[in-house]
């Protein structure tokens, strides 16, 4: 689980990551960062009911996001705020995939 001071919780901030941010999409994952002034990373994780109808397979997809982000936080610039958003396509991928889409997003977008 990601520390507190890692998440974004605030809609008027993750409302500004998602307009303002620059993003990378690919098949599986869509991410998007937005530089900030603050000392740590911090995320937020979005799955909504296009991705699944079933709550426990929504839950279980930003779980697994949730660690991903978490593991890639020693890697990556400090000073930013991501939003992840899971597209259809990863209901289906194994942690492995998540975590390739993870990381070439972040490769593009040139955070690590």
């Amino acid at each position: 689980m990601l520390a507190k001071k890692n998440r974004i919780s605030k809609k008027k901030e993750v409302e500004a990551v998602f307009s303002r941010g620059v993003s990378s999409f690919d098949g599986v994952l869509g991410v998007k960062v937005l530089p900030t002034a603050h000392a740590a990373n911090r995320f937020v994780v979005v799955v909504s009911t296009k991705v699944s109808k079933r709550a426990v397979t929504r839950n279980a997809l930003k779980r697994r996001l949730s660690e991903l982000c978490r593991m890639s936080l020693p890697r990556l610039k400090a000073g930013s705020d991501f939003f992840v958003l899971a597209l259809p396509p990863a209901a289906n991928k194994s942690y492995r995939e998540l975590e390739r889409s993870l990381q070439g997003n972040f490769k593009r977008l040139q955070v690590v």
